[in-house]
Protein backbone atom coordinates (compact mmCIF):
# COMPACT_ATOMS: atom_id res chain seq x y z
CA UNK A 1 0.00 0.00 0.00
CA UNK A 2 1.49 3.15 -1.13
CA UNK A 3 1.79 6.45 1.01
CA UNK A 4 -1.46 8.02 -0.69
CA UNK A 5 -3.32 5.14 -0.87
CA UNK A 6 -6.93 6.29 0.10
CA UNK A 7 -7.84 5.38 3.88
CA UNK A 8 -4.27 6.48 5.23
CA UNK A 9 -3.80 8.75 7.76
CA UNK A 10 -0.91 11.20 6.28
CA UNK A 11 -1.94 14.67 8.10
CA UNK A 12 -3.39 16.66 11.21
CA UNK A 13 -4.85 19.81 11.09
CA UNK A 14 -5.45 23.10 13.84
CA UNK A 15 -8.03 24.80 13.09
CA UNK A 16 -8.02 27.80 14.99
CA UNK A 17 -8.87 31.48 15.23
CA UNK A 18 -5.64 32.94 16.91
CA UNK A 19 -2.66 31.07 15.09
CA UNK A 20 -0.14 32.79 17.03
CA UNK A 21 -1.81 30.84 20.51
CA UNK A 22 -1.41 27.91 18.45
CA UNK A 23 2.17 27.93 17.15
CA UNK A 24 3.01 29.86 20.61
CA UNK A 25 1.90 26.78 22.54
CA UNK A 26 3.50 24.10 20.53
CA UNK A 27 6.27 25.69 19.61
CA UNK A 28 7.25 26.04 22.84
CA UNK A 29 6.49 22.21 23.90
CA UNK A 30 7.05 20.08 20.78
CA UNK A 31 9.39 22.23 18.86
CA UNK A 32 7.51 22.41 15.75
CA UNK A 33 8.27 25.18 13.18
CA UNK A 34 5.92 26.64 10.68
CA UNK A 35 5.62 27.80 7.06
CA UNK A 36 3.02 29.64 5.38
CA UNK A 37 1.91 27.66 2.56
CA UNK A 38 0.80 30.24 -0.12
CA UNK A 39 -1.07 27.63 -2.91
CA UNK A 40 -3.55 26.56 0.51
CA UNK A 41 -3.99 30.15 1.53
CA UNK A 42 -6.73 31.65 -0.35
CA UNK A 43 -10.23 32.86 0.34
CA UNK A 44 -9.16 34.68 3.45
CA UNK A 45 -7.48 31.42 5.25
CA UNK A 46 -3.82 31.62 6.24
CA UNK A 47 -2.69 27.28 5.95
CA UNK A 48 0.79 26.94 7.81
CA UNK A 49 2.22 24.27 7.35
CA UNK A 50 4.09 22.27 10.57
CA UNK A 51 7.00 21.00 10.61
CA UNK A 52 8.72 18.32 13.40
CA UNK A 53 12.35 19.19 14.60
CA UNK A 54 15.00 18.71 11.74
CA UNK A 55 12.51 17.24 9.33
CA UNK A 56 11.82 18.99 5.85
CA UNK A 57 8.57 17.67 5.08
CA UNK A 58 5.42 18.95 6.79
CA UNK A 59 3.49 16.78 8.82
CA UNK A 60 0.05 18.98 9.16
CA UNK A 61 -0.80 22.35 8.76
CA UNK A 62 -2.70 25.47 10.93
CA UNK A 63 -5.67 26.44 9.27
CA UNK A 64 -6.18 29.79 10.39
CA UNK A 65 -9.67 31.50 10.05
CA UNK A 66 -10.38 34.12 12.07
CA UNK A 67 -14.21 34.50 10.92
CA UNK A 68 -14.52 31.02 12.19
CA UNK A 69 -15.56 30.28 15.89
CA UNK A 70 -14.16 26.30 15.37
CA UNK A 71 -11.28 24.33 17.11
CA UNK A 72 -10.40 21.65 16.39
CA UNK A 73 -7.35 19.34 16.05
CA UNK A 74 -8.36 16.49 13.62
CA UNK A 75 -6.82 13.96 11.33
CA UNK A 76 -7.02 13.77 8.04
CA UNK A 77 -7.68 10.95 5.60
CA UNK A 78 -6.72 10.82 2.43
CA UNK A 79 -9.78 10.24 -0.13
CA UNK A 80 -9.74 9.50 -4.16
CA UNK A 81 -12.75 11.37 -3.84
CA UNK A 82 -14.33 13.92 -0.99
CA UNK A 83 -17.26 14.81 -2.36
CA UNK A 84 -17.97 10.65 -2.74
CA UNK A 85 -16.80 9.90 0.18
CA UNK A 86 -18.61 12.53 1.92
CA UNK A 87 -21.96 11.13 1.02
CA UNK A 88 -20.60 7.44 1.55
CA UNK A 89 -19.99 8.34 5.44
CA UNK A 90 -23.36 10.50 5.60
CA UNK A 91 -24.72 7.59 4.82
CA UNK A 92 -22.67 5.17 7.59
CA UNK A 93 -23.63 8.09 10.34
CA UNK A 94 -21.70 10.74 9.97
CA UNK A 95 -22.24 14.79 10.06
CA UNK A 96 -21.08 17.09 7.92
CA UNK A 97 -19.14 19.63 9.91
CA UNK A 98 -17.05 21.98 6.63
CA UNK A 99 -19.13 20.19 3.60
CA UNK A 100 -16.41 18.99 0.39
CA UNK A 101 -14.51 22.06 -0.43
CA UNK A 102 -11.96 22.80 -3.08
CA UNK A 103 -8.91 24.72 -2.51
CA UNK A 104 -8.10 26.50 -5.42
CA UNK A 105 -6.27 23.84 -8.33
CA UNK A 106 -4.24 22.35 -5.43
CA UNK A 107 -6.67 20.21 -2.78
CA UNK A 108 -10.69 19.31 -2.30
CA UNK A 109 -11.07 18.86 1.91
CA UNK A 110 -14.46 18.09 3.78
CA UNK A 111 -14.43 18.18 6.91
CA UNK A 112 -16.73 15.27 9.12
CA UNK A 113 -17.63 14.10 12.60
CA UNK A 114 -18.13 10.46 13.14
CA UNK A 115 -21.57 8.34 14.71
CA UNK A 116 -19.28 9.47 18.79
CA UNK A 117 -18.95 13.27 17.36
CA UNK A 118 -15.40 13.06 16.45
CA UNK A 119 -13.88 15.65 13.92
CA UNK A 120 -11.84 14.05 11.02
CA UNK A 121 -10.73 15.58 7.45
CA UNK A 122 -11.10 13.78 3.91
CA UNK A 123 -8.25 15.40 1.79
CA UNK A 124 -7.94 14.97 -2.29
CA UNK A 125 -4.81 16.04 -3.72
CA UNK A 126 -5.51 17.72 -7.14
CA UNK A 127 -2.60 18.57 -8.36
CA UNK A 128 -0.68 16.86 -11.29
CA UNK A 129 0.28 13.47 -11.51
CA UNK A 130 4.16 14.24 -11.82
CA UNK A 131 3.78 16.89 -8.18
CA UNK A 132 1.28 13.82 -6.57
CA UNK A 133 4.44 10.80 -7.27
CA UNK A 134 6.73 13.47 -6.07
CA UNK A 135 4.49 14.16 -3.10
CA UNK A 136 4.13 11.06 -2.30
CA UNK A 137 7.70 9.88 -2.58
CA UNK A 138 8.61 12.64 -0.11
CA UNK A 139 5.98 11.38 2.04
CA UNK A 140 7.29 7.84 1.88
CA UNK A 141 10.73 8.86 2.47
CA UNK A 142 9.49 11.04 5.96
CA UNK A 143 8.02 7.59 6.97
CA UNK A 144 11.04 5.81 6.18
CA UNK A 145 12.92 8.34 8.00
CA UNK A 146 11.24 8.26 11.33
CA UNK A 147 10.53 4.18 11.01
CA UNK A 148 14.54 4.29 11.00
CA UNK A 149 15.29 7.86 13.66
CA UNK A 150 11.91 8.37 15.07
CA UNK A 151 12.25 12.16 15.73
CA UNK A 152 10.65 13.71 18.80
CA UNK A 153 7.96 16.03 18.36
CA UNK A 154 6.48 14.47 15.52
CA UNK A 155 3.34 13.05 14.16
CA UNK A 156 3.88 9.11 14.98
CA UNK A 157 0.16 7.61 15.87
CA UNK A 158 -3.41 8.39 16.26
CA UNK A 159 -5.91 7.32 18.46
CA UNK A 160 -9.46 6.92 18.55
CA UNK A 161 -11.41 7.06 22.02
CA UNK A 162 -14.75 5.27 22.13
CA UNK A 163 -17.66 4.16 24.70
CA UNK A 164 -18.68 2.58 22.05
CA UNK A 165 -15.93 0.61 20.67
CA UNK A 166 -18.47 -2.29 18.02
CA UNK A 167 -20.22 0.97 16.80
CA UNK A 168 -16.52 2.44 16.27
CA UNK A 169 -15.03 -0.14 14.63
CA UNK A 170 -17.88 -1.02 12.34
CA UNK A 171 -17.90 2.68 11.35
CA UNK A 172 -14.51 2.82 10.63
CA UNK A 173 -14.14 -0.64 8.94
CA UNK A 174 -17.31 0.59 6.45
CA UNK A 175 -15.59 3.97 5.96
CA UNK A 176 -12.06 3.01 5.29
CA UNK A 177 -11.70 -0.48 5.71
CA UNK A 178 -9.50 -0.29 8.90
CA UNK A 179 -9.11 -3.60 10.61
CA UNK A 180 -8.75 -3.69 14.46
CA UNK A 181 -6.64 -6.23 16.72
CA UNK A 182 -6.79 -6.47 20.09
CA UNK A 183 -3.27 -5.71 21.61
CA UNK A 184 -2.22 -8.04 24.36
CA UNK A 185 0.97 -5.75 25.07
CA UNK A 186 -1.25 -3.03 26.76
CA UNK A 187 -1.13 -4.37 30.05
CA UNK A 188 -4.54 -5.47 30.30
CA UNK A 189 -5.97 -2.14 28.57
CA UNK A 190 -9.04 -2.50 26.23
CA UNK A 191 -6.20 -1.18 23.55
CA UNK A 192 -6.50 -2.10 19.66
CA UNK A 193 -4.42 -1.62 17.25
CA UNK A 194 -5.67 -0.06 14.33
CA UNK A 195 -4.45 -1.27 10.58
CA UNK A 196 -5.17 1.33 7.62
CA UNK A 197 -3.41 -0.74 5.20
CA UNK A 198 -0.42 -1.55 5.65
CA UNK A 199 1.30 -4.37 7.22
CA UNK A 200 1.76 -2.32 10.81
CA UNK A 201 -0.39 -0.37 12.82
CA UNK A 202 -0.78 3.20 12.19
CA UNK A 203 -3.05 3.90 15.16
CA UNK A 204 -5.07 2.47 18.19
CA UNK A 205 -8.62 2.07 19.63
CA UNK A 206 -9.61 2.44 22.80
CA UNK A 207 -12.25 1.06 24.70
CA UNK A 208 -12.86 3.50 27.92
CA UNK A 209 -15.89 2.04 28.43
CA UNK A 210 -19.45 3.45 29.08
CA UNK A 211 -18.33 6.28 31.46
CA UNK A 212 -15.49 7.57 29.16
CA UNK A 213 -14.79 9.52 26.49
CA UNK A 214 -14.88 9.69 22.84
CA UNK A 215 -12.31 11.06 20.66
CA UNK A 216 -9.94 10.86 17.63
CA UNK A 217 -6.54 12.78 18.01
CA UNK A 218 -3.36 12.52 16.93
CA UNK A 219 -0.39 11.53 19.15
CA UNK A 220 3.24 13.10 19.41
CA UNK A 221 6.11 10.98 20.12
CA UNK A 222 8.69 12.88 22.97
CA UNK A 223 11.68 11.15 24.65
CA UNK A 224 10.36 11.93 28.15
CA UNK A 225 6.83 12.15 28.72
CA UNK A 226 6.03 12.89 32.29
CA UNK A 227 8.65 16.07 31.69
CA UNK A 228 6.77 17.10 28.93
CA UNK A 229 3.58 16.61 30.01
CA UNK A 230 4.63 18.92 32.90
CA UNK A 231 5.81 21.48 30.62
CA UNK A 232 2.28 21.32 28.91
CA UNK A 233 0.65 22.05 32.31
CA UNK A 234 2.79 24.59 32.55
CA UNK A 235 2.09 26.67 29.32
CA UNK A 236 -1.73 26.12 29.94
CA UNK A 237 -3.00 22.33 29.13
CA UNK A 238 -4.74 20.03 31.06
CA UNK A 239 -3.73 16.50 31.46
CA UNK A 240 -6.50 14.16 31.28
CA UNK A 241 -4.99 10.97 31.67
CA UNK A 242 -1.09 9.64 32.69
CA UNK A 243 1.35 9.42 32.49
CA UNK A 244 0.96 5.83 32.02
CA UNK A 245 3.63 3.19 31.76
CA UNK A 246 2.55 -0.36 29.64
CA UNK A 247 4.00 -3.41 30.44
CA UNK A 248 6.80 -2.92 27.43
CA UNK A 249 7.59 0.39 28.75
CA UNK A 250 5.95 2.33 26.48
CA UNK A 251 4.71 5.89 28.12
CA UNK A 252 1.78 7.81 27.51
CA UNK A 253 -0.32 10.65 28.35
CA UNK A 254 -3.24 12.63 27.10
CA UNK A 255 -3.43 16.05 26.85
CA UNK A 256 -6.32 18.73 26.26
CA UNK A 257 -4.03 22.25 25.16
CA UNK A 258 -5.46 25.96 26.44
CA UNK A 259 -7.73 25.99 23.44
CA UNK A 260 -9.45 22.55 23.84
CA UNK A 261 -7.60 20.67 21.95
CA UNK A 262 -7.14 16.98 22.65
CA UNK A 263 -4.01 15.03 21.34
CA UNK A 264 -1.76 12.35 23.31
CA UNK A 265 2.19 12.23 24.02
CA UNK A 266 4.18 8.66 24.03
CA UNK A 267 7.62 7.53 24.16
CA UNK A 268 8.52 4.41 22.51
CA UNK A 269 8.70 1.00 24.26
CA UNK A 270 11.29 -0.01 26.09
CA UNK A 271 11.12 -3.75 26.19
CA UNK A 272 9.72 -6.20 28.77
CA UNK A 273 9.75 -4.83 32.50
CA UNK A 274 10.69 -7.58 35.00
CA UNK A 275 9.30 -7.07 38.41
Amino acid sequence: MGFMDPGNIVWFEISTADEGAVKDFYGALLGWSFAVDPDSSVGGVTYTRIMAPGMPFPMGAIYDNADSPEETMNVSVVSADVTADQAKLEQLGASVVVPATRVGDVTAFARLADPQGNVFSLFQNNQTPERLKGFAEQGQEQMQQMAAQPVPGAYAWFEVGTTDPKATEDFYHRAFGWRFDFDDTAGGKQYYNVFTGNQWPSGGMYDLGPDGVNYLMPDFLVTDVPATTAQAVELGATVEFGPDTNPDGLVYSRIVDPRGNRFGLFSAPTGPTVS
